[in-house]
């Protein structure tokens, strides 16, 4: 009887490993410009998939020079921390680091030293690659975490050492040297290890949610499938052959929300423009021809802001998405009017789901809509993504009713949802309840199905017995045509408990008072239906900066912080 071999491993079994995602571009197009990065400067460093795939193996093999070692299912591989911007260095240490089995720690550079020292002590991360333009922040914390960091890595585009007492320290161009330009990628079990994110730390220390090599490649293939399963309007812009993505969401937020996973397997060309800035952003989109991008909102307030948009050809840009915070539609509308060949869509995701697990799609019944309706629908927070599970559940714990009005908690879960959270048992038994990870974040279901966040839980307004969605009024207040940002938080009331204040921030030269912005809402929203007139604020105070967290969010902690001073300035508005 002949005896039968298979191999699962290769077949059925066969890993689903992030290098799968590297190898593709070197495959098909090895010779096509494939990474492109222009300093502050403006010095461009350009490399066709082949170069840059050169320069990844050549890390590859120097971090296991340095002693770098794999991890396996339930105990992850040492942890390579980055502190840089964005750019092709940045990008090379994500997969280099995680094709050979270590685990890629991207450090939030905005946080506060405080809880730079913890996250990076707290991943115990074994070497700290940094870039010359955050030397200074790693000088100031280089005394709290040497105990746990044993080599530092020095990036730059300019030869030689900084003057630094940091040691033992390498230049990042010279390990690279050392190393032949090829290698051979490992397999291992695709549930080992490969990133670590931590949060913002709004409502305490950060918290770290590490992912599997099997997560990120299904997001990635999800996400890449997803741009087949959304309907196409009949004006929409045909798809280019090409796409040229600008990375503007810095790296180390959850890797730019994926996007080095999905657009090196799509052999998309990629665009780093280093810091953020209106200018910036101008001269990349016009001489780089970039197609798509994404922001956080308040990138989007900038470039209105912009007075020279107008004199540059940005006509190629067609697809911008956005996240990190809430897309109101006085924003979109804005942005759109100023660059009209783009389309501007939300979405909602989190440092514990990887990225966008809700996104606001339109479904097939809707294209032919007018604008006015389908801008309505791209501005919610929108419907699950593939193999993801979401519910919106009441505190019975049974999901609300779609009937836009009904407020409960988004709960989640599905392939890529995080775990549990690294070293900390409880606060994964807080999250994950009932088989259910629970976001934290308050929302309704509209009749069609679409998802509506109206606030985080903790961030609810509530007046007597009723809860005020700030969400709402956010984005309806940034409908006025004089808003480019508001946020609301609740000031104490002996009364009512709590009343809504609103911090606008209006654009450059507006004449516009806080009595004109009260009655937009009472035109708007009261008499639209929108709002109860018990919602319409207490107080409107007009700021030149809204406090924001790291990541572009409304930094509603430190406006509490400050409750007093804001109220000072505050209009104290007489309703009627």
């Amino acid at each position: 009887m002949t005896e039968e071999i298979t191999y699962p491993e290769y077949n059925i079994h066969y890993p689903l490993l992030l290098k799968n995602c590297l190898k593709r571009p070197l495959a098909l197009y090895p010779d096509d410009i494939g990474v492109v990065y222009r300093n502050d400067a403006g010095h461009y460093y350009r490399f066709t998939w082949r170069q840059w795939q050169e320069r990844a193996c050549r890390l590859a093999q120097a971090l296991k020079a340095l002693g770098v070692n794999p991890g396996k299912p339930d105990q992850p591989g040492d942890r390579i921390g980055t502190m840089s911007l964005n750019h092709h260095w940045h990008l090379e240490s994500i997969y280099a680091t995680t094709c050979i089995g270590a685990v890629s720690h991207p450090i939030n550079i905005r946080l506060s030293l405080d809880h730079m020292a913890y996250t990076i002590t707290h991943a115990e991360d074994k070497i700290l690659l940094f870039d010359d333009a955050v030397l200074p922040l790693v000088e100031a914390l280089y005394d709290r975490i040497k105990s746990t960091v044993q080599k530092f890595v020095f990036i730059s585009g300019k030869p030689g050492r900084p003057k630094t007492r940091i040691e033992p320290l390498y230049e990042y161009e010279e390990l690279l040297k050392e190393q032949p330009p090829a290698m051979d990628w490992p397999d291992f079990d695709e549930d080992t290890h490969a990133v670590l994110y931590y949060t913002t730390g709004t409502t305490g220390l950060p918290k770290g949610a590490l992912f599997t090599h099997r997560q990120l490649f299904l997001q990635t293939l999800y996400t890449m499938g997803n741009r087949f399963l959304t309907p196409r309007l009949p004006d929409d812009p045909p798809n280019p052959n090409t796409i040229v993505t600008m990375i503007n969401v810095p790296l180390y937020h959850i890797h730019a929300w994926q996007a080095p996973f999905a657009n090196v397997y799509a052999a998309s060309r990629i665009v780093f423009p280093g810091r953020f800035t209106p200018q910036s952003f101008c001269e990349l989109v016009e001489t780089e021809k970039v197609n798509a991008t994404a922001m956080v909102p308040t990138m989007l307030a900038m470039l209105i802001e912009y007075p020279d948009f107008h004199k540059y050809d940005l006509s190629s840009l067609t697809t911008v998405g956005t996240g990190g915070a809430a897309l109101p539609l006085g924003l979109k509308a804005k942005a759109e009017k100023m660059f009209p060949r783009f389309t501007v869509g939300s979405g909602y995701g989190m440092t514990e789901t990887l990225a966008g697990v809700i996104g606001a799609t339109i479904k097939r019944d809707m294209v032919d809509w007018p604008k006015e309706k389908l801008d309505q629908v791209r501005v919610k927070t929108g419907l699950p993504n593939q193999a993801i599970d979401v519910l919106v559940r009441g505190e019975d714990g049974k999901p609300v009713p779609q009937d836009n009005e009904t407020i409960g908690e988004i709960v989640l879960r599905g392939h890529w949802i995080m775990q549990k959270y690294f070293k900390d048992p409880e606060k994964t038994n807080a999250a994950w309840r009932d088989g259910w990870f629970h976001t934290g974040d308050a929302a309704k279901v509209d009749q069609d199905g679409y998802i509506i966040i109206v606030d985080r839980i903790t961030d609810v307004i509530r007046s007597g017995a009723e809860m005020v969605p700030t969400v709402l009024l956010e984005n309806l207040t940034c409908n006025a045509d004089f808003v480019l940002e508001a946020t609301y938080v609740g000031v104490p009331d002996e009364k009512w408990g709590e009343r809504p204040m609103c911090l606008a921030r209006c654009l450059p030269n507006s004449e516009k008072t806080e009595e004109d912005l009260l009655k937009f809402l009472e035109r708007e929203g009261v008499e639209t239906g929108k709002l109860a007139k018990w919602m319409l604020p207490d107080y409107i105070v007009f700021c030149d900066e809204i406090p924001k967290t790291s990541v572009g969010k409304y930094d509603k902690i430190a406006i509490r912080k400050k409750m007093e001073e804001y109220v000072e300035k505050a209009k104290k508005l007489h309703k009627k």
